[in-house]
């Protein structure tokens, strides 16, 4: 996992860097990412963007500060939870696939599911997920700035 305190430093383009690289050498990868959405210079939400190329909505800035029944707030964004599943959920479906498949394979096979992202380094309290994610004994964390 990479992490940074500040926004902008390159987590994203070092993402694709290594999902490109890892492409060119044949190594089979699936997966996505989240990109900044801009609109007149001002950050308007996220997208998600499979490995594949398909990309939809993952959130906007709403001005409304009321909040329906069925949405989904964080900050000033509005998760756009069914772009999200449609894009998101086939790929963990197919990782969760490749893993009951490496079980049943001989345990001399060494497949591996590597997971690669993004965390947050810790400003104020920290996030319960993301401080488990750290502190696996498989995880390594590469400081980005």
């Amino acid at each position: 996992f990479f992490s940074s305190l500040f926004l902008g430093v390159g987590k994203t383009t070092l993402i694709q860097k290594v999902t490109q690289a890892l492409k060119s050498s044949g190594i089979p990868i699936d997966g996505f990412y989240t990109e900044e959405v801009r609109e007149g210079g001002r950050r308007a939400g996220f997208d998600v963007v499979t490995l594949s190329g398909d990309r939809g909505p993952l959130s906007r800035v709403s001005s409304d500060s009321s909040t329906s029944r069925r949405e989904y707030r964080v900050g000033q964004y509005v998760v756009d939870l069914v772009s999200f599943e449609q894009l998101v959920l086939p790929l963990l479906r197919n990782v969760s696939i490749l893993q009951k498949a490496s079980e049943k394979r001989v345990l001399y096979d060494s497949h591996w599911t590597v997971v690669l992202g993004t965390i947050p380094i810790p400003k104020g309290k920290p996030l319960n997920l993301v401080e488990e994610i750290r502190s696996r004994k498989d995880v390594k964390v590469f400081n980005v700035s």
